[in-house]
């Protein structure tokens, strides 16, 4: 299965941006959109969107700005969730039909205020270790490792670093790993690989107060079916705050198991329970 490449204009702050994605399946399908995590770009789909697109569905990955294949944005300051929404709210106005959202950490708090949004065009939601709050010990280790200058010699000593920061992901094999790894890197003048995202990343965390971050106020109005995923050993997505949401009508919990945040998404019961969920079982 051949994945096509894809890019559109947005306008946010008196500046037009590129926003790239990559797409999987039938032209014709069902959109599924599925937005990757903080540091992670649409790549990290792959095994998901091409199990989706064997299904039927048309998948949609982007990289988020300043990740991947995407611009960078001219003022850091503008790397937040309203930010991200905005130039993805122009990929969702080109489906112009009902699409369903899989949003992983960062992607999934998208995927909320999207669908916090009047007149969204979200029909089901999956959020990946994420929900309504995040503690703040977690904020500041997710910090603490994106704002350090990387630089490696080859991609085994990027995949080396990969293997250590994103341990929580689960078991992942060989070639997953060197996968991630691969559609991270971004070659150095010197040589070297750099990671795939802008380093003005960090910038609003830098700048940002410390403490939990309460997004119980986005939650309130998202009323449509939720699929919620939780690593056993999640530190953004606590069991208290899990058991909270999953009482509401149309949400339903699946802890995994041996993962913290967040899963990778690429083990064939992750895929199933998604899949099945996306088609309304």
């Amino acid at each position: 299965m051949t994945a096509r490449q894809h890019r559109l204009r947005y306008l946010l702050a008196g500046c037009f941006h590129g926003l790239a994605w990559t797409e999987w399946g039938p032209e014709d399908g069902p959109p599924v959109v599925c937005v990757h995590g903080l540091t992670r770009t649409g790549r990290d789909f792959d095994v998901l969107a091409k199990a989706l697109a064997a299904r039927g569905r048309r998948v949609l990955c982007p990289d988020l700005p300043g990740r991947g294949a995407s611009d960078r944005l001219h003022d850091p300051q503008l790397y937040t969730p309203v930010s991200y929404v905005v130039a993805l709210g122009h990929l969702l106005a080109r489906l112009e039909e009902p699409v369903d959202w899989v949003g992983t950490s960062l992607g999934g708090i998208c995927g909320m205020m999207v669908a916090a949004a009047a007149g969204h065009p979200l029909r089901r939601l999956v959020l990946n270790d994420i929900g309504s709050r995040v503690p703040s010990t977690a904020a500041e280790r997710i910090a603490a490792y994106v704002k350090l200058p990387l630089a490696f010699e080859d991609i085994e000593a990027l995949e080396a670093h990969l293997r250590l920061v994103h341990a929580p992901f689960g078991p992942l094999t060989d070639a997953q790993w060197r996968h991630l790894a691969e559609s991270s890197a971004r070659p150095l003048p010197d040589g070297r690989f750099g990671m795939h995202y802008d380093p003005g990343i960090a910038v609003p965390f830098e700048e940002s107060a410390t403490g939990p971050v309460d997004l119980s106020l986005v939650w309130s109005r998202v009323a449509l079916p939720i699929l919620l995923l939780r690593g056993a050993e999640s530190d953004v997505l606590d069991a208290e705050t899990a058991a909270e949401m999953a009482m509401r009508p149309g949400v339903q919990l699946v802890t995994l198991p041996g993962i913290g945040h967040a899963p990778a998404l690429m083990d064939t019961g992750q895929i199933a329970r998604v899949a099945e969920f996306l088609e309304g079982r």
